[in-house]
């Protein structure tokens, strides 16, 4: 597996003055795909993570000329704290969980599969709602890059990744901007290749790398998919 990280030392001197990295997730995502051509990474899907993954992914696909489709996961909170991912379940029921943490925390095992069949619904849902046809894109056998606008704990990336890993394709790659030192050490072991721009030591969250960083509405997300 090969990673193609810019480190530190090779960021521009407006991330090291700790402006932001990139404009938006537009230009973001015309970054990565220039990335992915000069490594010569061929693919015959893009897969991006709505919502924020789809301004990202579009410029992508049109970069390596393939269609651009979804993968959908939903977080699994903690208990009264919903924003605590400790863990994440795809539309297919795939599920990643941070079983340190559930044990560390003692979160009752009724709690997590609750939860976790509520939020596989959810997810179940809104890849319903963003597809123009009931089925997904067959992946077996084929090239896939998944594509999100960041990656701060992983969770959903992950249930995305195993949900991928289960539909058997030839090749899976992680394409993104910015990511965690320790999220994008994580997944490096899941996935076959992993392009990410820029992983900063002194990372805080995915907005800050971006100047313009708003929330994407799921109908400007479902435009990129019609190559908006």
């Amino acid at each position: 597996m090969r990673s193609y990280l810019l480190p530190d030392s090779e960021l521009t001197s407006m991330a090291r003055n700790r402006s932001p990295t990139f404009e938006n997730r537009q230009t973001a995502g015309r970054r990565l795909g220039e990335a992915l051509r000069e490594r010569d990474i061929a693919v015959d899907i893009v897969l991006a993570i709505p919502r924020g993954g789809l301004p990202v992914g579009r410029p992508v696909a049109d970069a390596l000329d393939v269609p651009l489709d979804i993968a959908v996961a939903k977080k699994i909170g903690a208990p009264n704290n919903p924003e605590y991912a400790i863990g994440a379940v795809a539309a297919d029921g795939a599920v990643w969980l941070n079983t340190d943490v559930i044990e560390q925390r003692e979160i009752p095992r009724d709690y997590v599969a609750s939860t976790r069949a509520e939020m596989a619904e959810a997810a179940r849902q809104k890849a319903q709602r963003y597809r123009s046809s009931e089925s997904s894109p067959t992946l077996t056998g084929k090239r896939v890059c998944l594509v999100d606008d960041g990656v701060a704990t992983g969770a959903t990336a992950r249930a995305c990744i195993e949900q991928i890993r289960q539909a058997g394709p030839e090749r899976l790659v992680l394409a993104v901007p910015v990511a965690s030192p320790r999220a994008i050490s994580d997944l490096e072991a899941l996935v076959d290749e992993v392009v990410c721009l820029e992983v900063p030591s002194a990372f805080r969250a995915v907005g800050q790398y971006y100047e313009q960083f708003d929330q994407v509405s799921d109908e400007d997300a479902m435009s990129y998919l019609d190559g908006e």
